[in-house]
């Protein structure tokens, strides 16, 4: 803009200069000719005035002659002096109102022309720079205001370009930041540029570790730094499912990486968006297991059933005492068959999303009452002594029906585990909050590497004395999910060759 002014004021310069040396070299020219002309008149006035003195004095003609010619030259170098002096004031004079008329003229010009010019071009100059919210004055006089407009246009068009590309900016932040899979992009040189919530928890990273840094140098597990190291290598889409260990524990990451492709098919870097799998790893793990065990628990009483029926149905029928036999091998094997599809159907309809329980008040004696007529004949064959200390006035709120599945599953469990003449026992209390029922055996015992699976499908302990007893492995697995129905908890203590404790919790009434 300074250089702009300044040529303005140059070319102004110039220009002025150009009019005045013009105007002095005319009135050079002009000025002479008529002071001359004036100088003439008033010399021959002069002169004839001085010739009648002369006259009348008493001199030769020569002596006047020559007074005359002296005095016309002292009169004519005199009037030149003065015509010099005249000359100069009257030139400095037009010059000094000619520059007061220029000076004039060109400040109106630069105010009128130059004033606007240097406006738009530091509005320009703003909107290069991003100030899209400057505007350039419309003035018509100016004659820039067809200019003016297209700028001021130009600007408003630039600050709603601005505002939707913020907009857009902060909706894509809002979006990565809140997404559920990890993502990390990275540029051409190795740097991170973006990095979400998600990658920086799933991943353990500290975000002051992240931004602007070389991606090997931010703590990246090696099979991820691997699996960028190849997308670098290759440019092109790559999948994989990754495993990391950390803390003792194995997670599973699905990783998708791609190239960033710019304008022109030059190649930005690299975008990297992950998906914790590890839970379904782990519930593709227990559909393969639930379905080896489901399979195994079938094949066993169906294995027997057909194998004594064929043998039955080849003759052994004959023989009365083969023939009892075999039906009751063959009766126990179908019971065992009904309980594993009673037991799954029961899992599955717990197991249920939104799968809610009759509530309403239970007394847990009642229901302890009902369950021990039932385990009775069990207790007896193995002699096994039941202590009890029950609270006679306790009340939850629960589903009888599912309370005494709980209990009986306990309960049975308790007697299969114990060895003969031994102790099982069994209490009822509460505190503030819950109803309580514990059930302590003098067992096996569970060690406890496998407290934490034994809620889990087909899971045993022992797996021949449970399958022996006719258990399905599916007892303590429907306990947990009732309890859960009943927003209770379940609890177990345990040590080998000791015994088990299950304490459960149920909600109390509340009056």
């Amino acid at each position: 803009m300074k250089r702009f002014q300044s040529k303005i004021l140059r070319t102004y310069s110039i220009v002025i200069g150009l009019i005045l040396a013009s105007l002095g070299l005319v009135l050079g020219q002009l000025y002479p000719i008529f002071v001359h002309h004036s100088t003439v008149v008033l010399i021959d006035s002069k002169m004839e005035q001085i010739a009648t003195d002369l006259a009348t004095t008493e001199l030769s003609k020569e002596e006047q002659s020559t007074i005359k010619q002296t005095l016309n030259s002292t009169l004519q170098n005199t009037e030149m002096a003065n015509e010099q002096q005249s000359l100069w004031l009257f030139l400095f004079f037009i010059l000094f109102i000619t520059f007061l008329v220029a000076l004039f003229l060109g400040a109106n010009i630069f105010k009128k022309y130059a004033q606007p010019i240097e406006h738009l071009t530091e509005t320009a100059m703003e909107l290069a720079r991003g100030n899209y919210r400057i505007r350039a004055f419309e003035d018509d006089f100016s004659g820039m205001s067809t200019l003016s407009n297209s700028i001021n246009i130009l600007a408003r068009n630039l600050h709603d370009i601005s505002v939707m590309r913020e907009t857009e900016k902060e909706r894509l932040k809002t979006l990565i930041e809140n997404m559920g899979s990890a993502l990390i992009m990275i540029d051409r040189n190795g740097l991170v540029t973006i990095v979400n919530r998600s990658f920086l928890k799933q991943l353990q990273i500290s975000f002051e570790n992240i931004d602007g840094k070389l991606f090997r140098k931010i703590g990246l597990p090696d099979k991820i730094e691997a699996f960028i190291d190849k997308l670098f290598l290759t440019e092109s889409s790559s999948r994989e499912q990754i495993q990391i260990k950390r803390n003792l524990h194995t997670y599973y990451m699905d990783a998708y990486g791609a190239p960033v492709i710019g304008e022109h098919g030059r190649w930005l870097g690299i975008v990297v968006v992950m998906h914790d799998i590890t839970e379904l790893i782990k519930l593709e793990q227990v559909r393969k297991d639930f379905v080896a065990n489901v399979s195994h628990e079938l094949k066993t009483p169906v294995t027997s059933i057909k194998g004594f029926s064929e043998t039955l149905l080849y003759g052994a029928y004959k023989n009365e005492d083969t023939l009892l036999s075999f039906l009751e091998i063959i009766h126990k094997e179908s019971n065992r068959l009904q309980m594993l599809i009673t037991d799954l159907l029961d899992l599955s309809k717990v197991e249920q999303v939104g799968y809610e329980v009759n509530l309403s008040n239970v007394k847990l004696k009642d229901v302890l009452d009902r369950c021990i007529e039932m385990s009775t004949h069990l207790l007896e064959e193995k002699e096994i002594e039941l202590a009890l200390a029950v609270e006679d006035s306790v009340k939850v709120l629960g589903d009888s029906n599912r309370l005494m599945q709980i209990l009986m599953n306990l309960v049975t469990n308790a007697i299969t585990y114990s060895p003969d003449h031994t102790i099982l026992h069994i209490s009822i209390f509460k505190d503030n909050k819950y109803g309580i029922f514990r059930i302590q055996d003098e067992g096996i015992g569970i060690s406890k590497k496998e407290i934490s699976r034994i809620f889990e499908r087909f899971y045993r302990v022992d797996r021949a004395r449970s399958r022996n007893s006719g258990g399905t492995g599916l007892g303590l697995a429907i306990v947990k999910h009732l309890v859960e129905a009943h927003h209770g908890l379940i609890e177990v203590e345990s040590e080998v060759g000791k015994g088990t404790c299950f304490t459960v919790y149920i909600p109390l009434v509340q009056s």
